[in-house]
């Protein structure tokens, strides 16, 4: 049995419910911006690669599978990501993986960013802020669990490593944030 959101889904895919897709795209649409952000560096062209994920799921071009294990949040982020990688690859300045780049080089705290109004607290903001100080493999898995809610199973699927490397990435990635935490005299309370 899907999960509301795809229950919602494919309800618009069946019936044509205009109501429903509004539902999905009010309930992801920031933080698909956010997530997005954090591969392109550039809020305008998140927003349209959000867009662009979106149009995907009315298009009907990629499809919902109804399974157990598959919820609806984990398809649409991997959905995202692929649009995200997919405009990285068609820019021909970038030398090092995407992945290798999420969050990298991003001033969480700086207030002109519209990124900022995103960040729902300050807790949040310095959580964002560091995740930019930690390596690289360890950034895209803590965002998914920190920011998005995701469970292993989820995230594992995003990233394409299998169960034992997520939690592996997952565990390394808390050791290094609680040092970064510690680094800057705050407590870790995550």
């Amino acid at each position: 049995m899907p999960d509301n959101d795809g229950l919602l889904y494919i309800r618009f895919q069946t019936f044509g419910d205009q109501k429903a897709l509004e539902a999905i795209f009010n309930k992801y649409k920031e933080n698909l911006v956010l997530f997005i952000y954090g591969f392109v560096r550039n809020i305008d062209i998140a927003e349209e690669l959000m867009m662009d994920t979106f149009a995907i799921l009315v298009s009907g071009v990629a499809r919902y599978k109804e399974t157990d294990n598959a919820m609806f949040k984990t398809w649409i982020f991997a959905i995202a990501k692929n649009q995200a990688l997919q405009h990285l690859r068609k820019q021909k300045f970038w030398f090092v993986s995407p992945e290798k780049e999420f969050l990298s080089n991003i001033k969480a705290d700086d207030s002109s960013l519209p990124i900022t109004l995103l960040l729902k607290n300050e807790r949040q903001s310095l959580l964002y802020r560091l995740l930019r100080t930690i390596d690289a493999d360890y950034r895209q898995a803590l965002y998914l669990q920190y920011f998005e809610e995701m469970k292993p199973e989820q995230i594992s699927r995003i990233i394409k490593k299998n169960i034992k490397q997520t939690y592996n990435q997952l565990s390394r990635g808390k050791e290094a944030l609680r040092a970064a935490y510690e680094k800057m005299g705050i407590s870790w309370d995550i």
